[in-house]
């Protein structure tokens, strides 16, 4: 499940800086590797004690964590969406992206110049989201342009709620709003919405990038951000850039956490973002453990059985009888599949059963 998060943002922001700490997150885990595919895309595996955990118990080949693609995006100017700048590649590269991280400066630092001059988080996000809403407004007036007269008097009912859901989209985007504000009730409406691939309408994670000093309190520049985007259904992290570079630089595990410790940090900004990221894009993880490998397996939250076995391999899916399930609590406290089952506390479940975050699972399939 290769999904994507890209980082955007104005120049001078701390894109780079946490890019660059994301690529030093092998150094966290020796069973957690970054590689990189291009210079501006890297996988990082999404940390996950539980997998430790499990490994110590069963004694695995190998552990196999699950992974986000995180993307550099860079080259955002004011009137992108004319093509200024790298224009658009830059929009390009979003819309190829699953869900947004837009990092936003909320520090002051005269070494560092910012791009327009005073440091203000909330006018930055705005220049971002007018540019990224122009765009999604050229697309639906694009669409619109193609279903209106089929919409009024070809008789499509299918076009007619393309059409709706078009003039829905356009009347936030020219209020300011950007596209995920808009909420649909019919499944036939979220997927017309959906295959409209608009910019706007991605899952965003806004980070900000603070001083040292608020890297646990936050600033009056963070509550500035907090309350402009209380109407968007979107996160707020705060990370401390600078910090995260010096945390990336110890190799040895002891001493980083003395110095999170030191910091009054539980942990690094870069694996909470991580875990952010992860969540942002809806997923939720199920667990297998046994000799060859423990492994985390990705998926929708909110999915059933049948759907996650397929997650493994679609066989899995088309043959699905039930499947075993282990609550991790239970597996850590009983130290065994053996002792779990001998315990009582494993869980035959159908077609039916959502499967919880953590679970660990066997599938029972026949094709």
């Amino acid at each position: 499940m290769a999904l994507q998060c890209g980082i955007i943002g104005l120049p001078n922001v701390g894109k780079s800086t946490l890019f660059n700490c994301l690529s030093s997150t092998r150094a966290q885990a020796a069973n957690f590797p970054f590689c990189t595919i291009e210079p501006n895309v890297g996988v990082i595996t999404v940390p996950d004690d539980r997998l430790n955990e499990l490994a110590k118990l069963v004694n695995p080949k190998r552990i196999v964590p699950t992974t986000v693609e995180i993307v550099d995006i860079a080259g955002l100017v004011k009137g992108a969406s004319k093509g200024e700048g790298l224009g658009n590649k830059f929009l390009g590269n979003i819309r190829e992206t699953d869900a947004i991280i837009h990092v936003l400066r909320c520090f002051d630092d005269n070494n560092i110049a910012h791009v327009n001059g005073a440091i203000d988080p909330v006018r930055d996000k705005e220049i971002i989201d007018y540019e990224l809403q122009i765009k999604d407004l050229e697309t639906i007036d694009s669409r619109i342009s193609k279903v209106h007269k089929q919409a009024q008097t070809g008789g499509d009912k299918q076009a007619k709620l393309a059409y709706e859901v078009l003039l829905r989209y356009k009347q936030a985007l020219e209020q300011g709003k950007p596209a995920r504000t808009v909420q649909f009730d019919t499944k036939d409406e979220q997927k017309i919405a959906h295959d409209l691939f608009l910019l706007t309408n991605k899952p965003v994670l806004y980070l900000c990038n603070v001083d040292e000093a608020s890297c646990l309190t936050g600033n009056s520049y963070v509550e500035m951000v907090r309350g402009a985007i209380q109407e968007e259904d979107a996160e707020l992290l705060v990370v401390a850039a600078k910090i995260e570079s010096e945390i990336a630089e110890f190799e040895d595990a002891e001493e980083r956490s003395m110095f999170l410790q030191e910091l009054g940090l539980e942990e690094s900004g870069v694996n909470r973002l991580i875990k952010a990221a992860y969540k942002l894009l809806n997923l939720s993880v199920f667990l297998t453990a046994g000799p060859l490998e423990v492994r985390a397996w990705p998926f929708k939250s909110g999915s059933k059985a049948p759907v996650c076995a397929g997650v493994i391999h679609s066989d899995f899916e088309k043959g699905f009888i039930r499947a075993e399930v282990i609550k991790y609590e239970d597996y850590i406290s009983y130290g065994s599949e053996q002792a779990v089952k001998e315990a009582g506390k494993m869980n035959v479940e159908g077609k039916d059963y959502i499967v919880q975050d953590g679970d660990i699972m066997h599938f029972r399939f026949n094709v």
